[in-house]
């Protein structure tokens, strides 16, 4: 066996750290004997040895060290295993362009997303102004709820090395839909476009936008992640300001093809500079049953359910709430929905700066804590100041609850090679909750008041940050300190 030096970060890491590592991050003797096992269960008998040695000498980019290759030769046993944590570049040119692909693609798939707080207060009394709010609703839910299932169900796909196929389909679902949607007359034909097709659009979109860094990044992967995920944040400041601004001048469709137009030219930097580096020795199961037997798994899949069915309360109904109980004016109220993004971006970043040197699970946990309090404090609301603040809080602490599950996921898989598979059935069942949640907040809407709103969204934050620290409990014990 071959010795190695240890990344860089390593080298530079204090000896007396505060967190004790309960996941593998550098490469250690335990690690290279866990290579070389992979590598024999892989069908080589031969030792480990590092593949991209000899073009680390040839290259001073961190980044540019993969050849160019076809889908065979980067599932091949020459290539870099998926396993092979030593690997993986962690930074360089080439990686940083997959972060900067993987933020656009969070621009026009979860940052539509969180648009349609903007098409929801402009539908009650707009074209759709005979629907109830939880009709409307049921548009936005099903949009996000088909992101993540199909994102999901694509994860095969990606395996396979259709990487360059998804990114056209899911371009062409996300452009096509808006353009569709700016012709669209009735509530069947809205929730076909912007419902239907741009969600399966941006669902072809999700996968690549996370399995992707995990194949670039390693020590470094929470603070890509968090880059990437910020771009769902400022999609969801510009599209609606765009969309606000343009609509009283150029009328629905225009706004609306627009929106579209901004998509396009997007998304073909990301079609442009987004590589495959490697992938999984063989086809993955689309399932990995066992995984729900594993406590720690299965508790944080239930915690994000019944935290994302709350979560996106405040998203939908937050211009609606403060234009109904005259809190701010109609101007300003549109823009709560920004603000709430603008604070996002920060809290998709910061929280996994610092989650790599404490763990993923011990910042979402808090925020998520957190986030459900802020949710329960907007029912005595009723100030313009009050409402800025809410809503910069709870769009920085929220944050974290979309850029930080993709890498709990990396933590809880053992085995590399099933990330995607847990990944994807995972928020599989996340999904429904984003599909049952805002409905119903529409349905307690139609028969109460705002407050039974608020108190279900907080209520249920709560609920899924208690499962996910019993996760925690499980994953690695009581002990707060310990980085997980």
């Amino acid at each position: 066996m071959h010795q190695h030096t240890q990344p860089a970060e390593a080298a530079t890491r204090p000896k007396n750290e505060e967190y004790e590592d309960s996941s593998v991050s550098t490469a250690t003797e335990a690690e290279k004997e866990i290579v070389a096992e992979n590598a024999l269960n892989e069908g080589t008998t031969q030792p480990y040895e590092d593949p991209i040695a000899e073009e680390r000498q040839q290259h001073t980019d961190g980044g540019d060290i993969e050849k160019q290759t076809t889908r065979r030769s980067i599932r091949s046993g020459k290539a870099v295993s998926v396993n092979n944590v030593a690997a993986i570049p962690n930074g360089g040119t080439k990686a940083w362009l997959q972060v900067l692909g993987a933020w656009v693609l969070f621009f026009n798939s979860w940052g539509i997303i969180n648009t349609f707080g903007a098409y929801q207060t402009y539908y009650e009394t707009g074209i759709l102004a005979s629907s109830s709010p939880s009709d409307i609703s049921w548009i936005g839910s099903v949009q996000a709820f088909l992101l993540m299932l199909v994102g999901a169900l694509t994860g095969p796909i990606y395996d396979a090395g259709y990487f360059r196929a998804l990114l056209a389909v899911g371009s062409f679902g996300v452009v096509f839909g808006f353009m569709m949607l700016s012709l669209a007359k009735t509530y069947w034909q809205v929730i076909l476009a912007q419902g239907v097709c741009v969600g399966l659009g941006a669902g072809c979109l999700f996968v690549p936008s996370v399995a992707i860094l995990s194949t670039y990044f390693s020590t470094r992967i929470a603070t890509a992640m968090g880059i990437a995920a910020s771009g769902s944040s400022l999609g969801g400041v510009i599209y609606p300001i765009v969309f606000y601004r343009l609509e009283p001048r150029i009328g629905f469709p225009w706004a609306t093809r627009v929106i579209g137009f901004i998509a396009l030219a997007t998304l073909i930097v990301s079609n442009s500079v987004m590589r495959i580096r490697v992938l999984p020795a063989a086809r993955r199961a689309v399932l990995d049953l066992k995984a729900f037997t594993e406590l720690p798994y299965l508790f944080f899949v239930l915690g994000g359910f019944l935290a994302f069915m709350g979560l996106y309360a405040p998203f939908f109904y937050i211009e609606s709430y403060s234009i109904t109980y005259n809190i701010t004016s109609q101007s300003l109220a549109f823009y709560t929905l920004s603000i709430i993004n603008s604070a996002s971006v920060f809290g998709r970043i910061v929280p996994n700066l610092i989650a790599d040197r404490t763990g993923p699970m011990n910042m979402i946990i808090p925020c998520c804590l957190i986030s459900g309090i802020i949710a329960l404090c907007l029912i005595p609301v009723r100030s313009e100041a009050a409402i800025i603040v809410e809503c910069v809080l709870y769009g920085f602490f929220s944050g974290a609850l979309v850029s930080l599950p993709p890498t709990v996921f990396v933590h809880l898989s053992p085995n590399r090679g099933l990330i995607g598979t847990r990944m994807g059935q995972g928020f599989s069942v996340i999904s429904i909750g984003l599909l049952l949640g805002t409905p119903i907040c529409g349905w307690i809407l139609n028969g109460s008041s705002f407050t039974y709103v608020w108190v279900f969204s907080g209520v249920l934050i709560l609920a899924g940050g208690s499962l996910m620290a019993t996760s925690r409990i499980f994953k690695a014990g009581p002990k707060l300190v310990q980085r997980v």
